[in-house]
């Protein structure tokens, strides 16, 4: 990263060991995927009430110019929107640039920022945050810099965080400073009082719910998707480029969803570890029933992911007793209305099998639970999983803060209650072998997920049709769940 710029001041406060800092979950991308992202983020602004502080850094004046009509209508809804660029064409004389609420700020072109692609949207409703910096042409190695501008490659990450995007926000301003004081002093001002405003745990912000943030997935994945399509390139075109292109674009539909899971748990100061502790437990348990690898990798990111099955409307539920139907199984009825954020999920293809495990992880043994009464063996054995080590994950929570004990036995207990009625006998069996071993000293180190890194954990099977899966007979499916004791 270049000395001086943004992102390594934000990197440099979250280097290892920081106290109160963790260290930001890097990725590389492909200049239409950033476009794509960046299109979805700022749609929000023009689709909500949210009078955001907009903050961009367009390396070059010409690039702004390609987005300075589309700028003209966040304009209309954002409060104040700043343009960093090293000057170009026109730069200063499109219309966009002489709106009150638009300031442009001139970059030296030695200015490290003039390499960096950043948008940061900040307002008490909705934060948002794309910040990167081109790859330089020793980054860029043998192969030398692309000569296609699809190809062109950024280094760094985005966000929903509102934390993050106030301190990048922060950063940013203090960088206009030096071109701009009187624009510094006015941002600065701005900012402290949205910066009050996101503090309280009731700003949208601090809220995931299907109303904001489902809304924004639902179109990040739509132009990432949109933008995949629509690369036609030419015959001669490398076959491998392509396929880093698609994977670069698919890998960010995945992010998209982490980011949102990840914030979730930042939102619970109770259980902030929830998605990675689940995430682990259910991936060992999948080890201990003897799953294949790409079911375990189901496991692993469907943990990761779980709780967006409880994200709900801002206002309210959808109203009780509307029925819809599981893609998967369309003869079975499914409460959509409990399992909003499911619907979110299903946004992306490759997401089916996920979405499915994470719907049915409320299903009950005895088939009294929801959101389709399936019994016993007719739920798919991830979910039976993930359904339980989520419960054990969140009696280990409480627990901990009640007594400041491991809360293994208790925990286990309180699933143990329940076995032959709400969960599968022979999966509270692994359980209790998980947690004898754990009692014995076996360490099980839980890490944050790798964000930019996901795309492993997706391959062929996670686009499967689950619940036919599961029309096996009850002798094969109770072959398929032998584990050695």
């Amino acid at each position: 990263m270049l000395e001086g710029s943004i992102l390594q001041k934000l990197g440099s406060a979250h280097q290892a060991g920081q106290p109160g800092r963790r260290p930001l979950n890097f990725g590389v991308y492909y200049k239409n995927t950033l476009v794509a992202l960046c299109h979805a983020l700022e749609d929000a602004i023009l689709d909500a009430n949210s009078a955001p502080v907009v903050i961009t850094a367009f390396q070059q004046g010409k690039w702004y110019l390609e987005e300075a009509d589309r700028y003209s209508q966040i304009a209309e809804q954002a409060s104040q929107i700043v343009i960093m660029a090293a000057a170009g064409t026109g730069f200063a004389e499109h219309p966009t640039s002489q709106r009150s609420n638009v300031a442009l700020v001139n970059l030296a072109e030695t200015d490290p920022v003039a390499q960096e692609w950043h948008l940061i949207i900040l307002s008490p409703s909705y934060t948002a945050m794309v910040l990167c910096q081109e790859l330089s042409e020793a980054d860029y190695g043998a192969a030398g810099v692309p000569r296609q501008d699809l190809e062109r490659k950024f280094y760094g990450f985005w966000t929903f965080e509102p934390g993050l995007v106030l301190e990048t926000a922060e950063l940013a301003i203090a960088h206009i400073h030096r071109y701009d004081l009187e624009l510094q002093q006015s941002l600065a001002a701005q900012v402290r009082t949205i910066a009050t405003l996101t503090q309280s745990h009731e700003a949208r912000c601090n809220q995931p719910s299907v109303d904001n943030l489902g809304e924004i997935v639902f179109r990040v994945v739509d132009y990432l998707q949109t933008s995949q399509h629509s690369l036609t390139q030419p015959v001669s075109y490398a076959s491998n480029t392509q396929q880093g292109l698609d994977n670069n674009l698919v890998s960010n539909e995945l992010q998209a969803y982490l980011r949102v899971a990840q914030l979730i748990d930042q939102s619970d100061v109770t259980n902030p570890m929830a998605a990675a502790e689940v995430a682990t437990l259910a991936e060992v348990m999948g080890q201990l029933l003897d799953l294949p690898a790409w079911q375990l990798h189901r496991l692993r990111l469907a943990g990761l992911l779980h709780r967006m099955a409880f994200l709900q409307t801002f206002e309210s539920d959808l109203a009780p007793g509307t029925v819809h139907y599981d893609d998967d199984a369309p003869g079975i009825p499914l409460s959509c209305p409990l399992v909003p954020g499911t619907q979110v999920l299903r946004k992306m293809q490759r997401l089916r099998a996920i979405a499915t495990i994470i719907t049915h992880q409320t299903e009950w043994w005895n088939g009294s639970g929801q959101p389709a009464g399936l019994s016993g063996d007719e739920i798919p054995v991830e979910s039976r999983i993930l359904g339980l080590v989520a419960e054990f994950q969140q009696h280990l929570a409480r627990f901990r803060a009640e007594d400041g004990s491991d809360g293994l036995s208790k925990a286990l207990s309180e699933c143990q209650a329940q076995q032959g009625d709400r969960w599968d006998p022979k999966i509270v069996e692994a359980l209790q072998l998980l947690v004898s071993g754990l009692q014995q000293g076996i360490d099980l180190p839980v890490s944050l997920p790798k964000i930019a890194a996901g795309l492993w954990m997706l391959d062929s099977h996670s686009e499967e049709n689950l619940l036919d899966l599961y029309s096996l007979s009850e002798a094969e499916q109770n072959t398929s769940l032998e584990f050695s004791k």
